[in-house]
Formats: structure tokens, sequence, C-alpha cells
């Protein structure tokens, strides 16, 4: 588990799957940024079973426990990309800054790579903003990269590099 002030990050287990399940078939849960997958139980199994090593999924919890959203990293070619969503009654407190700021101390401080990215819809100022407070810069634009709700749409690029990031901002204490 990887502890914060407010949220920890700790890994998906098997026996957490049908939350994930449940939440990927909720467009509530997903916002209006992101297109509506629709994958069962035994999709998601199937997906855990057969991730790479270098692939993580993550819940982030509040400190009494509660799962408030997922945060996921994977390999993109030498280095690695993050995605992190909230459930809509958690958005705006600070939760998804705090988990973005925990997964880049601990990527930084436990992986040999100099590159993190993520992307984001390219009208999604909220998810820029919060990875612009954590040290990503904006690269550009990605034209028409991903089919989502019925039309393709443009994603910013951001990244952080090593040499930025500098020092531990969020990751209290690993478990």
């Amino acid at each position: 588990m990887l502890e914060g002030k407010n949220v920890n990050l700790r890994l998906v287990e098997k026996e957490d799957l049908p939350l994930l399940a449940e939440w990927s078939n909720d467009s509530e849960y997903l916002g209006e940024f992101v297109s509506l997958p629709q994958q069962s139980k035994s999709e998601w199994e199937e997906r855990y079973n057969n991730l790479s090593p270098d692939t993580k999924w993550f819940f982030i919890e509040r400190k009494d426990g509660t799962k408030i959203g997922t945060m996921f990293h994977w390999p993109v070619g030498g280095m690695l990309e993050i995605s992190c969503v909230l459930a809509p009654n958690e958005r705006g407190r600070g939760y998804g800054l705090e988990a973005t700021l925990l997964m880049v101390d601990y990527l930084f401080l436990s992986k040999g790579v100099v590159r993190i990215q993520a992307h984001t819809d390219a009208k999604n100022v909220i998810s820029q903003k919060v990875l612009q407070r954590a040290g990503f810069k904006k690269e550009g634009i990605v034209r028409r990269s991903v089919f989502s709700n019925g039309e393709w749409r443009d994603r910013s690029l951001y990244s952080i590099v090593r040499e930025e990031w500098k020092v531990q901002k969020a990751l209290t204490r690993t478990l």
C-alpha cells in the first residue's frame, strides 16, 4: 500500500474485480470524457490474469478504507503511463491530485523510469489542471486518437521527467 496524507493507493486483488467491473460499466463513474467499455467480471478477470509485470492496478482509498477511485500504470515504449478516475461524489476534493502525486513519487522512487506520461480528453480541463499541479508539462494534442461516445476525440498529452520531479511530494510510507 502507498500511503499519503488523505488517501492511500492499494493494489487491486482478484476479489476486487467485481467492483472494477461495476465501475467500468457505469457512465456516471467514468464521466463524460471516457467511453463506456461494458466489460464483464470474467473479462476483468482475464485482463487481470494476463497483466504484464510492469502493469499495476490500484484502488484510491480514503483513510477509512472506502474505495473512491482507481489509478493504473503501464509501460509504453520504455516509459510509464498513468491514469486516474475518481467516483463522481469524490471529485473536487484534492484526492485525484494526491493520488497522482503518490503514483509519481512511487514510480520515480522504485523504477528506473525517466518519464511518466498521461493522456486526458482535450476538453477535460479539470484533469489537465490536476496533471499541471502534479508537475506534468503539456506536450501537445494527439488529434483524433480515441473513439469515445460516438465520435473521434482529441487527447492532450502530458509528461513529467525525472529531472523535473526532484523531490518526493506525497508518499509518506509504503506497506
